[in-house]
């Protein structure tokens, strides 16, 4: 399994959560922490925690791989799953607005 792989199970387990506005960014030439990155939104804190729970899963029984960390607090509206390689981030869409993290890394690294 490659890291891109493992950032579309991510990015598919999150939409099957109904997570909305998903992307993942190839931040290969741009971070020395990660080599994609998945954002996503979430519309509340039971649903932040659904696509958080439902991501973690999905992974787990698909392709046999548990996050090594996860920021588990919904009510500070934006969690992290960390694969080393993939981090998913699951925001709730004021905490997104806010932090802009596209900004950072630029539409041309976005691949869906």
């Amino acid at each position: 399994m490659t890291s891109l792989e493992l950032a579309r199970a991510c990015a598919q387990a999150a939409d099957g959560a109904k997570a909305s506005n998903i992307a993942i960014y190839d931040l290969r030439s741009t971070s020395t922490l990660t080599e994609y990155a998945v954002v996503c939104t979430a519309t509340s804190v039971p649903h932040l925690r659904a696509v958080l729970r439902d991501v973690s899963k999905d992974v787990a029984e698909q392709l046999g791989v548990d996050p090594v960390y996860a920021e588990r607090t919904p009510q500070a509206l934006w969690s992290v799953l960390d694969y080393i390689d993939v981090m998913v981030h699951i925001m709730a869409d004021e905490v997104r607005s806010f932090y802009n993290l596209e900004e950072l890394w630029h539409e041309e690294n976005r691949i869906s």
